[in-house]
């Protein structure tokens, strides 16, 4: 596929829903399980950054009306408990995003271990001879691999930006409730 190829499905919804669909045949049942762990990943992704956009600023604005609120005998506690709470909901669902980045590669290798055995299976079928269904089964087992690398190499640059992003906005509340 060449660049053009690419840029045209873009201008085109509907030819790169067809082109998704055809990939997803070529790739086999694991190469459909890795779109929907890519939609899950990058829809829990979403969610963090729209979180950090709004949600957290919220959740301390909260935070600060009740610290204002804590008598001095109970403010040592009171404030390691808000910033527990605060890190808590700072970090939710960034160890799932983290397992799922690291799961991305391992399903594609599940697929090429699955795309050689079937491989395997038509080169005992047909003999060696058969070039056209031996690269068929190299497609179907290399797709997947290739699937899950990109899959994990971008969702590893955002779950560590992320896991950066949390750990700031937690110090920075901390930093603020003196």
């Amino acid at each position: 596929m060449t660049i053009g190829e690419i840029f045209a499905l873009f201008a085109n919804p509907f030819a790169s829903v067809a082109a998704i669909r055809d990939f997803l045949e070529l790739g086999g049942q694991v190469l459909v399980l890795q779109f929907g762990l890519a939609l899950l990943l990058w829809t829990l992704i979403y969610e963090r950054l729209r979180y950090y956009r709004g949600g957290f600023a919220a959740l301390t604005q909260a935070h600060h009306a009740r610290w204002r609120q804590v008598r001095p005998r109970a403010a040592r506690h009171v404030r390691t408990a808000l910033i527990c709470d605060a890190r808590l909901h700072a970090e939710a669902h960034l160890a799932l995003i983290r397992v799922l980045v690291q799961a991305a590669p391992l399903i594609g290798l599940l697929g090429t271990v699955t795309g050689m055995i079937e491989l395997f299976d038509v080169i005992a079928q047909t003999g060696s001879g058969n070039a056209r269904a031996m690269a068929s089964g190299i497609a179907r087992a290399t797709l997947p691999t290739l699937a899950g690398l990109g899959i994990a190499l971008p969702g590893l640059f955002f779950a560590a930006a992320l896991a950066r992003r949390a750990r700031r906005a937690v110090a920075r509340f901390a930093d603020a409730l003196v």
